[in-house]
């Protein structure tokens, strides 16, 4: 794994009530879903959805929108050159590319990393790709229930905002994602490895000072 700089968390917000808490809940479990039905293509957040998205995001708006752009190119280039003979999950947060999935051999998941690096704006790639065949569509649709219950249960705990940590499953490993101080990262940490499924967890986070995370999480008005 290569090593890449620190990223920005975000801002965990509790539920004001029962009703609201289950709404948040079946949003996340459609979330986890989503994968399943779109390939090995992200879909790109629109419209309101998006701008609440933003909003709670320790990233720029300009980079969270660059992430969405960046998972979208790299996805398309590999099923360009690749097409069903590898199955390769791309997530991009704070421009650091994660790569998960299956590779037919060594030589085709080396070349991942040039595809990875040939889109701009990338600063840095993890590729976490295996050599094997495709996963099942049985064991994606397991991996979509760990991610929507690893979600829930950060919800659960309200020690840190769910919002600033991106869950992404494969193989019953899980890998966190985003900007955060070490605290968040633990919690999270630790909360993901007690979740019911997961083999491991990998941290691919970005570490930011408690003063940073202030900062962040009661923006100005300057930053965006």
């Amino acid at each position: 794994m290569k090593t890449l700089p620190p990223a920005r968390p975000l801002q965990a917000e509790r539920p004001a009530n029962d009703g609201r808490r289950r709404a948040l809940l079946l949003g996340l479990a459609a979330a986890g879903a989503l994968p399943l039905l779109q390939g090995c293509f992200p879909v790109v957040a629109t419209g309101v959805g998006a701008g609440a998205a933003m909003v709670s995001d320790r990233r720029t708006s300009g980079t969270y929108v660059e992430d969405e752009s960046i998972e979208w190119k790299v996805s398309s280039r590999i099923r360009q050159r690749y097409g069903n003979t590898v199955h390769v999950n791309v997530t991009s947060y704070n421009r650091n590319v994660l790569l998960t999935g299956e590779a037919p051999n060594e030589t085709v998941r080396s070349e991942l990393d040039g595809i990875v690096a040939g889109v701009e704006h990338v600063r840095g790639v993890i590729n976490e790709v295996v050599v094997g065949p495709n996963s099942t569509l049985s064991a994606r649709a397991n991996d979509a229930l760990i991610t929507s219950n690893v979600k829930a249960r950060f919800v659960d705990a309200q020690r840190f905002s769910a919002h600033h940590i991106k869950v992404v499953t494969e193989a019953n490993a899980v890998f966190l994602l985003g900007i955060v101080t070490r605290a968040e990262a633990d919690a999270a940490a630790e909360v993901a490895r007690t979740s019911q499924g997961v083999r491991k967890v990998v941290r691919v986070f970005e570490y930011i000072s408690d003063e940073e995370a202030r900062r962040l999480d009661n923006p100005t008005g300057a930053r965006r």
